[in-house]
């Protein structure tokens, strides 16, 4: 059997990880292993930290070959340098998703570099301006558009040439709970993300032909830096982050391994018959 073929019978078949440092835990389980992503390339944006690097780190251990891309270079050479060290494979490339001859450049030199590219996780993303719609600037409202709606789409754009000529793939594109429901702010940032939300359905369906799934991730609030920087911008830390805890059900923030797990899923052959869908991991947010 020829090569796309063989890997297109591997899209259609099956292959078939805890948060917190206590007993059973994310980082417990390294030992336990199953390389879900054994021979996979995967390209990952916003991967310098937060869950970013928790997604890296996780497709790293489950046998994945890791394109770690982000605007940020320190924080993004110690990404890598802490998969390595771990015994995966992974590269950084510096990259900017709202400059898309980065875009065609960085993917084609992790296609040139590792073979194939099999998995897109969208990741990167600002959390912008928080103001009222009437007190938003062009500029502002154009800069969060930029990086969480335009980057999505130059990604995939770039990345679908690829996984046809790999016979498939899957693409995570990173929403949010406010790809769902709506809050009294932030409105480029929840525009952006519901568009993700419907541009991923769109996408499912165009690609499914060619063996690409694309599904979209709904994280609620997780203790990320972005999500720290938002708070202490609005005042006192600590009561900002028991406030949103008590937003969720659970009683809690979540930590990036916990949506980590999730996009392991959708990248993963487990979810195979998983295109257009939502993937909601919130601790019972949008339960309300």
């Amino acid at each position: 059997m020829h090569q796309e073929g063989q890997r297109r019978v591997g899209y259609l078949s099956a292959q078939v990880g805890s948060t917190s440092s206590g007993p059973g835990s994310f980082r417990d389980r390294e030992e336990g292993t199953m390389n879900r992503l054994n021979g996979k390339v995967a390209l990952v944006t916003g991967a310098a930290q937060g869950i970013g690097f928790a997604t890296a780190q996780l497709f790293a251990r489950e046998g994945a070959t890791v394109a770690l891309t982000d605007v940020q270079i320190d924080e993004g050479m110690r990404a890598v340098d802490e998969i390595v060290r771990s015994g995966g494979t992974a590269r950084f490339w510096q990259l900017d998703t709202t400059d898309e001859p980065g875009i065609t450049r960085v993917f084609a030199e992790v296609v040139d570099a590792f073979g194939h590219l099999d998995v897109l996780v969208n990741n990167a993303g600002i959390s912008g301006t928080n103001k009222p719609t009437h007190e938003i600037t062009l500029e502002e409202w154009n800069r969060v558009i930029s990086v969480n709606l335009n980057g999505v789409f130059l990604c995939t754009k770039h990345a679908i040439g690829y996984m046809k000529s790999a016979g498939g793939g899957s693409i995570v594109n990173l929403s949010s709970i406010y790809g769902l429901v709506g809050a009294a702010d932030s409105p480029p940032y929840h525009a952006a993300k519901g568009a993700v939300r419907l541009m991923s359905k769109t996408d499912a369906m165009i690609y499914a032909p060619d063996y690409i799934r694309v599904n979209s991730v709904h994280p609620g609030f997780i203790w990320t830096p972005m999500v720290e920087n938002f708070l202490s911008s609005q005042g006192d830390l600590e009561a900002g982050r028991r406030a949103i805890d008590e937003l969720h059900p659970i009683g809690h923030m979540g930590e990036p391994e916990d949506i980590a797990y999730g996009i392991l899923y959708l990248a993963s052959e487990e979810s195979k018959f998983v295109t257009g869908s939502e993937l909601v991991i919130d601790g019972g947010y949008t339960a309300h």
